[in-house]
């Protein structure tokens, strides 16, 4: 059956707008605000990111380009020598020939092949009012930056340092672009269809090649194929600024599944952190979403950073997951400001943002000067018997600079030879992904150099340096799980709703039922404004949406039913239930007991003898032995009981070795009772058939859940509940 690519890209869209126009205004408090809709385009051009970077220090004097990306399409005869200037040292020009790619929005002044930069050397760049958009409008002002040449020329190779979508995936979504990201930022005039193909076997895919901070993108013209293989590659032509070429070329493959990518992408983190104070003034500004985004669509119309009504002036870059805001100059002590990403930021199928995403943070009196350290790795120095198909992993002291984590600042070793792989980069924690298994018995040895900064642009003082030696087998672990549109949800109320009790709930994440009836959800407010029958005593806090299929007592929903909200909460629970009928056809792993208390457990499949589990009388701990993909299942017939029934027996759930909240899942063939006897921590994706229940049982700290609780049938309660979505 054939998709019309325009109804799958359109229809996201149509929902957000449905949406934004029945939200309320963006309030106060201390909670991130998901704001109306998107702004209105902006009339006046103007430059959303450069590179050098602003401020950047130690550039290789050999760099040949300077680069300046536009907000909006420019015209071509406005870019010139005297509308982009380069002084180095500042007020000696240096005169370059200046190239604009309509593809990628940038305009690129080359040096001529006899000119090198000077080295140690304060340089100006400049982008005047002289450049005008494509309908001659003129920008509000000049544009322009300064950055510091070191003494050392750049002779590394640039590299492949993460794609989308992964090496080997597999139910990749039919209307997904691809995207390759690279160590470092590369010559946009480089990254063609001659250097950058897609192929579905010795077929050439037709599309369109763009270029963006560190991401190049291929746009296939059509949606793909259902459940196809399709190869991408990268060839030795793509060189970077000054002109070194990939080694080689970088192939990867991966297969799609069997329908588009409909579901929003969420900021899932910021920073900094929306009520924060004393932030640095020389901090950066960064936000975190569930999926790989668009770099095209992450520029200073969609990611503002603003002191009251006045904007700060900036530019975007953008790499993995993570986006980041970069003033041009420190910003003003003891200031509150605010950062909003609008839903102009769209996701790599043409999904945007539901609704924009503001926070406030306010600085303090002096700059950041500390250096960042590593604090925790995994696997351990020293560790033996890693597991071969381990990833690598670093958890630093202080939020990173998302473009200084690459393959190039982070690299695994065998002895001299570099183990060819990806690198992510999320929160505090940088992964590197290998490419191929690791060989059995064998020492690897990881650094993570001084290239690896800070939001301030601290360098890590010293190179962080471990090792670990592999086991003699792979540990097998399970295929992770697709929830689809209910990957969002915090709590998922099934044909029943949901209820929540107490004041101390708060869900980070979407919440959503397909009940038709206003009083099955009761206690939730959320960011949009809408409040289902919320008291004094029972208050809960939602920093997504509410989903229903009813109206809310009070807020934007009031008037009626809304039809794109029932639709996306159908939409969850068709995919939430595709989900546990794949966990439940896995099959049947371990026996490890019917109680987990004081287990350790590998990734694997565990399935119950008695059809039922408990956590009761110790803690369970996951280790996923070094490799941050591993996945954890549990199967169970009947119910699944966490927590004693005593107030003094809280239960949790442990990870280490690398484990994620993202790869537990929890298939409950009934109920689910989460922490009935005291506070404590859950972790993973649980999805039952008849509801779950999550209380406190009248202790004063809130039990806590960093997964989600998705029923099909069944309501679920809350008592004082925390629910933290994980990202992907």
């Amino acid at each position: 059956m054939k998709i019309n690519l325009s109804y799958c890209r359109v229809l996201p869209w149509l929902a957000a707008l449905l949406l934004s126009a029945l939200a309320a205004g963006c309030g106060g408090g201390r909670e991130p605000i998901l704001g109306i809709g998107g702004a209105t385009a902006t009339l006046v051009p103007s430059v959303t990111a450069v590179t050098p970077l602003p401020n950047a220090t130690a550039v290789p004097a050999n760099t040949k380009l300077i680069t300046a990306a536009f907000s909006k399409d420019m015209d071509p005869a406005t870019l010139t020598d005297a509308s982009f200037a380069l002084e180095c040292p500042a007020g000696t020009p240096v005169v370059g020939a200046v190239s604009y790619l309509a593809s990628s929005r940038t305009a690129t002044l080359t040096l001529p092949a006899a000119v090198a930069l000077a080295p140690n050397t304060l340089c100006k760049a400049t982008v005047s009012s002289a450049a005008r958009d494509s309908a001659g409008i003129a920008m509000a002002a000049n544009f322009v930056w300064t950055f510091s040449t070191g003494g050392i020329p750049d002779t590394t190779p640039p590299q492949v340092t993460a794609t989308v979508n992964a090496n080997g995936a597999i139910g990749v979504a039919v209307n997904t672009q691809v995207s390759a990201t690279f160590s470092e930022a590369m010559d946009p005039t480089t990254l063609t269809a001659a250097s950058f193909s897609f192929k579905q076997g010795a077929n050439v895919i037709a599309g369109a090649t763009s270029y963006s901070g560190v991401t190049a993108i291929f746009t296939p013209a059509n949606v793909l194929a259902y459940n196809t293989t399709y190869t991408a590659t990268i060839t030795t032509a793509a060189k970077d600024l000054v002109g070194n070429a990939l080694v080689s070329d970088y192939n990867w493959s991966w297969t799609t599944g069997a329908a588009p990518d409909t579901t929003p992408p969420m900021v899932t983190a910021t920073i900094n952190a929306n009520g924060a104070t004393g932030v640095a003034l020389n901090t950066k500004v960064g936000a975190t979403f569930t999926e790989a985004m668009d770099p095209l669509t992450i520029n200073t119309a969609s990611f503002q950073l603003k002191q009251g009504a006045v904007a700060v002036t900036g530019t975007t870059s953008y790499s993995g997951v993570n986006a980041v805001f970069t003033p041009t100059s420190p910003l003003t002590a003891n200031t509150t400001y605010t950062a909003t990403i609008t839903t102009a930021a769209k996701d790599l199928a043409g999904n945007a943002l539901a609704l924009a995403y503001i926070w406030s943070w306010t600085t303090g009196a002096a700059v950041d000067t500390t250096a960042p350290t590593v604090v925790l790795v995994s696997p351990a120095d020293l560790a033996s018997n890693v597991a071969l198909n381990s990833t690598v992993n670093a958890t630093f002291s202080k939020a990173m600079d998302p473009l200084t984590i690459n393959t190039a600042s982070f690299q695994l070793k065998q002895g001299a030879v570099a183990v060819t792989g990806t690198t992510a980069y999320s929160g505090v924690s940088a992964v590197f992904t290998p490419a191929s298994v690791l060989t059995a018995n064998t020492t690897y040895t990881a650094t993570i150099s001084t290239a690896a900064k800070d939001l301030a642009g601290n360098a890590l003082a010293v190179n962080k340096v471990w090792s670990f030696t592999t086991a003699a087998a792979v540990v097998v672990s399970p295929p992770s799980v697709n929830l689809g549109a209910a990957a969002p949800f915090g709590t998922f109320g099934g044909t029943a709703g949901m209820t929540n009790t107490g004041t101390l709930t708060q869900i980070n994440g979407d919440i959503g039922t397909i009940a038709t009836a206003t009083a099955t959800v009761t206690g939730f407010h959320d960011t949009a404004g809408d409040i289902y029958t919320e008291t004094p005593a029972n208050k809960g806090a939602v920093s997504g949406k509410i989903y229903t299929c009813t109206n809310s007592v009070t807020g934007p929903t009031l008037a009626g039913p809304n039809a794109a909200s029932c639709a996306i909460a159908k939409q969850a629970r068709l995919d939430a239930q595709s989900a546990y009928l794949a966990l439940a056809a896995m099959p049947a792993g371990a026996n490890p007991g019917a109680n987990l208390a004081n287990l350790t457990l590998a990734p694997g499949v565990y399935t119950s003898p008695s059809g039922s589990f408990l956590v009761e009388g110790g803690n369970l701990t996951l280790d996923a032995q070094g490799n941050a993909n591993a996945v954890f299942v549990f199967q169970m017939a009947t119910t699944l009981t966490v927590g004693g029934p005593g107030a003094a027996a809280p239960q949790s759930i442990i990870l280490a070795g690398g484990a994620q909240a993202k790869n537990v899942f929890w298939q409950v063939g009934s109920f689910a009772t989460i922490n009935a006897g005291g506070s404590g921590t859950m972790v993973g994706t649980i999805i039952s058939q008849a509801g779950a229940s999550f209380s406190t049982a009248g202790n004063v700290a809130v039990v806590t859940l960093n997964g989600r609780a998705l029923s099909l049938g069944a309501s679920v309660t809350l008592v004082d509940t925390v629910i933290n979505v994980p990202g992907n």
